[in-house]
């Protein structure tokens, strides 16, 4: 075992490039006779496309629905009960259905000039009433989006149970309302897409910003029907998806058939604008929660109502059924809920359509069940840290299943809580509360717990239904005739750091310097195929792959190790990139030369599969792998100003095995950071006519070096039963709980004033109208 391998904090590998300015996006790549695409979108939430009318000199340079020949609409299928198919078109026909939509495609040397030619493209729409309100669109009557529905209502899932006994007579019953705003992923870098056909491979070649490489080759084959051995879709380095980047939109589908029609390279680079008007967006989620609990705060039934606001549509290969799944599902969170029952609606509104955003749902999911710990407690008259600790599953429970049908792998969630409150020094923030700020501002404090279930498999995307489900993941090893090692994976790197982390996965199994090992990925043309990077699943799913490769490997390097050292194999072992026998040792290197270049030596009964395999790998079981946290944090809120500051923020995270804790640290820093985004600062709002109001950073507001804290961070290590070297994803979890934590804190704040703020972004009108409303109730 390498002392490079997994646990150790090395840097990583793909920074020198990034910090050097030589990374090479989608954006960085030039192609002679390459044309720019600009789009000309929808000014209207909701109305009848009456004409497009192309200007008369550059008819052949813009295209309308009608021109795409050949092209399929997207087409989001899933099998669950209920759902409503609704066909997401490349460019809008018969109806435009949310601004921003794609109306028409412009071509031109330049994108200036492309976006110079799409404003002298003329549109007539005809408004209808926009549908805007999720809730209440839900209602009878209302104006419908997809008019060959009934209802706005694209999905609706129930979790029955029969709590009514519970529900009659538990003694403590609380009701709350929450509110998450929908709001922008914001990546460093947008959607991009260059595709060019490629004569001498018979292939569409498409350079992506994407998470995906092998799905999108599935949708581009199959929206443009053409075979998928003719398409090849490479990622270079993606600046940042978040979940944004895992599906195919329009416009990535209209470059491509552009490449085709023109045969000549296409390019659409996403500006900020298109991005946070006419992207896809995140988050926005209501919740009617009741909990029924005993006198001491001890749970006894849940009750929830989620709704979703999809959009218009949904985005291939499925987006609509995700977050009301996920939220309905994750609902009771890491707690001890002995019934539950609940429903969840996805509706349809004349907005942009939701996607996955890191989390998926269960960040909304913590801001309702964590502000409903902290009801329960003040209902009980106990400090809500008490209440939360007695109510999580305690570690002698694992594996548990909880009523939502989670199985909690490993874990010890109480211990996790009872570090954090250690950390920020409860008792002495509760004597702090006593005195009065020198400032005059409040201080609250407010903690939130979470699971994160990772590497969902088969049998959780069969279950939905889905065109796409994962499978196997695969990867290639290569040794090469100098003792490197090549390691080809279908997953993508968007910045969680898998060059390295993957390398010091094989390190730990060959032995060999992760600096001697080179990661290929983000290539439909050189990898394995693989379903993609989303749900945190890669180094569970590529790292697992990897190792078991690997392993493979070892076996034949000992078989023509112990040959040359004229022993048996029982007898040698691979060993810090040497096969060592019981007098001598035999460098990799070696191994290579006479593989590659000297057959002769080879032993006769040689694995003729060579220095190079293919292996493909999944957890058994495949549900996932749950990692688990808890984060705390300390505010300070002004009652003149409404402006809240997080002085204190601190996370005790369990991930399993760690590949490299500076990596973990890393995702659960920025993690947290977005998630300080989601509660106090980004919003995208529409006025009622469906128009956007944040259509640059200008109203859109981002949290920066200024707005985060130093964030503290201790470990625990709970290493999972199923999977290689007990590993659990990560990615995704540093923002689950942000939400709810800084919501209970804020409360907490302004529990003197009897006030309480349900809705993000907490901003400074909101703390100032929830103060208001309680001034006037106590009046």
């Amino acid at each position: 075992m390498s002392d490079k391998g997994i646990g150790a904090r090395i840097l990583r590998k793909e920074d020198h490039r990034h910090l050097h300015g030589r990374a090479n996006f989608t954006a960085d790549i030039a192609m002679p006779n390459m044309l720019n695409l600009a789009f000309v979108r929808s000014g209207i939430a909701h109305g009848r496309l009456v004409r497009v009318t192309k200007p008369a000199d550059a008819a052949d340079r813009v295209f309308a629905f009608d021109d795409l020949v050949g092209v399929k609409t997207l087409r989001a299928v899933s099998k669950l009960p209920t759902y409503k198919l609704a066909d997401y078109p490349c460019l809008a026909t018969g109806k435009v259905k949310f601004v921003g939509e794609p109306i028409a495609a412009c071509l031109a040397d330049s994108r200036a000039e492309a976006e110079d030619l799409a404003a002298r493209v003329a549109v007539e729409i005809d408004p209808l009433p926009p549908v805007m309100d999720m809730v209440a669109s839900r209602a009878p009557g209302t104006a419908i989006v997809h008019e060959d529905w009934s209802d706005n209502i694209a999905l609706t899932i129930q979790i029955p149970s029969d709590i009514d006994e519970v529900v009659r007579t538990a003694p403590v019953k609380v009701s709350g309302e929450y509110k998450m705003s929908r709001h922008a992923m914001v990546p460093m870098e947008g959607r991009a897409v260059l595709a060019y056909w490629d004569d001498r491979q018979d292939q569409l070649v498409v350079y992506s910003a994407t998470q995906v490489p092998h799905l999108n080759r599935a949708g581009i084959s199959d929206i443009l029907d053409i075979e998928q051995r003719q398409v090849r879709v490479i990622a270079p380095d993606v600046g940042g998806g978040f979940g944004l980047k895992a599906l195919v939109f329009p416009e990535e589908i209209v470059a491509c058939w552009l490449a085709l029609r023109t045969r000549r390279p296409v390019r659409w680079i996403e500006d900020r604008v298109e991005h946070l008007i006419a992207d896809a967006n995140c988050r926005e989620h209501h919740y009617r929660i009741s909990a029924y609990a005993d006198r001491t705060g001890k749970i006894l039934a849940l009750e929830g109502e989620v709704t979703v606001d999809a959009g218009a549509y949904s985005v291939y290969p499925f987006t609509n059924g995700l977050e009301a799944a996920m939220a309905i599902g994750n609902l009771p969170g890491p707690y001890h809920v002995p019934a539950y029952r609940g429903k969840a609606y996805t509706v349809t509104t004349n907005k942009p359509p939701l996607a996955p955003y890191r989390g998926v749902a269960r960040p909304g999911v913590a801001f309702a069940i964590e502000q409903t710990i902290d009801a329960i407690a003040r209902a009980v008259g106990r400090d809500p840290f008490d209440v939360r600790l007695e109510n999580l599953v305690p570690a002698a429970a694992m594996p548990y299943t909880s009523v939502a049908k989670k199985t909690f792998d490993s874990g010890d969630y109480p211990e996790a809580l009872r570090r954090v409150a250690r950390m920020l020094d409860l008792p002495g923030l509760r004597e702090r509360q006593k005195r009065r700020e020198p400032d005059g501002r409040l201080i609250g404090v407010g903690f939130g717990c979470y699971t994160e279930q990772t590497a969902h498999g088969t049998s959780v995307f069969a279950s939905w239904g889905i065109q796409l489900v994962p499978g196997f993941e695969q990867a290639t090893v290569r040794l090469t005739p100098d003792g490197g090692l090549e390691v080809r994976v279908g997953v993508q790197s968007h910045g969680q750091g898998m060059e390295t982390t993957i390398a010091q996965v094989a390190s730990t199994t060959l032995g060999i310097d992760p600096a001697r090992v080179n990661v290929v990925h983000g290539d439909t043309g050189l990898t394995p195929f693989s379903t993609g990077t989303y749900a945190s699943r890669s180094i569970v799913m590529a790292g697992g792959a990897t190792s078991r490769a690997c392993k493979v490997l070892a076996t034949r390097l000992v078989r023509i190790g112990a040959h040359l050292m004229q022993c048996e194999a029982k007898d040698v072992q691979v060993k810090d990139g040497k096969v060592v026998g019981p007098r001598a040792s035999v460098e990799f290197s070696e191994i290579g030369r006479v593989w590659y270049m000297r057959p002769d030596e080879l032993p006769p009964d040689v694995d003729m599969g060579g220095l190079e395999c293919t292996v493909g790998y999944r957890p058994d079981p495949d549900y996932g792998t749950f990692a688990y946290a808890s984060h705390g944090a300390v505010v300070a809120v002004d009652p003149d100003t409404g402006v809240v500051e997080v002085l204190d923020y601190v996370i005790c995270e369990d991930c399993g095995t760690m590949v490299n804790p500076m990596v973990v640290e890393g995702q659960a820093f920025g993690g947290a950071v977005q998630g300080i985004g989601t509660a106090l600062y980004e919003e995208s709002p529409y006025d009622d006519q469906g128009q956007p109001l944040h259509s640059t950073f200008a109203d859109y507001t981002l949290p920066g070096a200024t707005e985060a804290p130093m964030i503290r961070i201790d470990h625990m290590i709970s290493p999972s039963p199923h999977t290689e070297y007990g590993i659990k994803g990560t990615g995704e979890g540093g923002n689950i709980p942000t939400s709810g934590l800084l919501a209970n804190a804020v409360n907490d704040a302004l529990r003197s004033l009897g006030a309480e703020v349900h809705e993000t972004p907490i901003t400074p009108r909101r703390v100032l109208e929830a103060i208001a409303r309680a001034r006037k109730a106590a009046a």
